[in-house]
């Protein structure tokens, strides 16, 4: 799974706690419930089978629900992944290309549709509880569609507040996510979720 398959993965689940209490699993629903909007940095760390040579990036996620969301690797290159609800499109200004998917397609049972998408999560994932580590208490979403392109997925959160992910593919490639300045529910341009491909710029696919 390459960095365009992870990236799913920060649209898996933020998530403010009903109660001190809860566990995570009602975490996730109370996100579900009450999170219409989220903005939030993050730091990726991709770590092969054999452990050699993690690739680090950061950069910005939003999410407007259902179905938008934003994606936007500033360092160390620049990567941008857009969600109008109806496509997402796939921005590599090296490249100059951009890789459009319809976003059924795109989506299915990824991460993707934990966060951006709908409440249905019963229909797309087997979920349960992972226990405590280092004041972290873990949550573990596994995909019932095969074709997925991952094995699960582990969210972390401290205290009150959503920490880490972790999404384990079915190459044996572990993608780690930490969360900093998460905002619940922030106001958010209806522009950040269009993306006009820029001039001189290769378009591939829908």
């Amino acid at each position: 799974m390459n960095w365009r398959q992870s990236v799913c993965v920060v649209f898996c689940l933020l998530s403010t706690v009903g109660t001190a209490r809860a566990g995570a699993i009602d975490r996730l629903q109370h996100f579900l419930d009450t999170t219409r909007t989220l903005r939030a940095d993050f730091a990726q760390t991709v770590v092969a089978r054999n452990g050699r040579l993690p690739q680090k990036s950061s950069g910005v996620m939003m999410f407007s629900r259902p179905g938008k969301f934003r994606w936007q690797i500033d360092r160390p290159y620049s990567q941008l992944v857009v969600g109008d609800g109806e496509k997402i499109s796939i921005h590599d200004p090296e490249l100059r290309q951009v890789t459009v998917r319809k976003t059924g397609i795109a989506l299915g049972g990824t991460p993707a549709a934990l966060l951006a998408g709908d409440r249905t999560i019963d229909r797309d994932f087997s979920l349960r509880e992972a226990g405590e580590q280092n004041g972290i208490e873990w949550l573990e979403a596994t995909p019932k569609a095969a074709d997925s392109g991952f094995d699960k997925v582990r969210i972390g959160f401290s205290g009150n507040e959503l920490r880490a992910m972790e999404l384990f593919d079915n190459l044996g490639q572990t993608t780690m996510l930490l969360f900093s300045r998460v905002e619940i529910n922030p106001r958010l341009a209806p522009s950040l979720f269009r993306f006009t491909p820029p001039a001189n710029t290769d378009v591939i696919g829908d």
